[in-house]
């Protein structure tokens, strides 16, 4: 991605570092391990190698009419806390774990900012309505109409329609907030948080989870639950026994509990 000659917080952004990931390692881990100095010189490489980080994050809020610098300085906290709690043991890029926490800090701040209120309950009947507008796109390759939206979520149009018009700029679930061309980060990945550390840790163990299952495992999760695919359709599609997908999914199941 080309960043164009524009300063935030006095800062050319043109010019911001980006470390490798390698390079990260090296500084989390002497941020945890090294002494009271060295700490504090990682820590300072490492918050001034991550602000693109930052800027690729804000830019999704862009259009909200909040003052860049504001923003920018906002995401910067999002950072530093992602430094200060991100666990280099964990086998987990940085940025995944960083990218949620900035997101966090600058929704908490437009939360807090934002002279009209938009209720909790509100902004999950919107994020439910655009799976199951996703959804329905991907089935029969054409958008479904509020109604048919409404009809699924059984609720009144008029409920489904206020919602979404009550959500800042509705997007594509699949529109991505980040990628540093290896973590790619979507819209529906941060939907259904409560915007705090414990939520996303454990969306991070889960993911890491899922990576320990076997291919077939995987495929079968897949084609399940992110493809809504019933029993019957997967065990037709991989050509084996419904009885036997179902055995599978319930032990992958099982284990992805038992790790998170």
């Amino acid at each position: 991605m080309q960043y164009s000659k524009v300063e935030i917080c006095g800062i050319n952004t043109s010019e911001l570092k980006v470390l490798k990931e390698e390079e990260k390692k090296k500084l989390l881990n002497v941020i945890r391990n090294g002494t009271e100095k060295e700490k504090k010189i990682a820590r300072d490489k490492m918050i001034n190698g991550n602000l693109r980080l930052v800027l690729s994050v804000i830019q999704r809020f862009a259009n909200r009419g909040e003052n860049p610098d504001d923003l920018f300085q906002v995401g910067v906290i999002g950072l530093i806390k992602a430094i200060d709690h991100f666990d280099p043991t964990m086998d987990v890029r940085f940025s995944t774990y960083g990218v949620p926490m900035i997101i966090g800090e600058v929704r908490r701040y437009l939360r807090d900012n934002n002279s009209v209120r938009v209720s909790r309950s509100m902004r999950d009947t919107a994020y439910h309505a655009m799976q199951i507008k996703e959804k329905l796109t991907n089935e029969k390759n054409c958008e479904p109409t509020v109604e048919e939206i409404a009809k699924i979520m059984g609720l009144p149009k008029e409920n489904v329609v206020l919602a979404l018009e009550a959500i800042v700029e509705p997007v594509s679930l699949f529109e991505p907030v980040f990628s540093d061309g290896n973590d790619t980060i979507y819209v529906m990945d941060q939907i259904g948080d409560n915007n705090d550390d414990k939520n996303w840790l454990d969306e991070i163990s889960i993911k890491e989870s899922i990576k320990n299952l076997s291919d077939r495992e995987k495929k079968i999760i897949g084609l399940r639950f992110f493809q809504g695919k019933t029993q019957m359709e997967v065990a037709n599609e991989i050509g084996i026994s419904q009885a036997q997908v179902s055995r599978i999914e319930k032990g992958a199941l099982d284990r992805i509990k038992s790790q998170v």
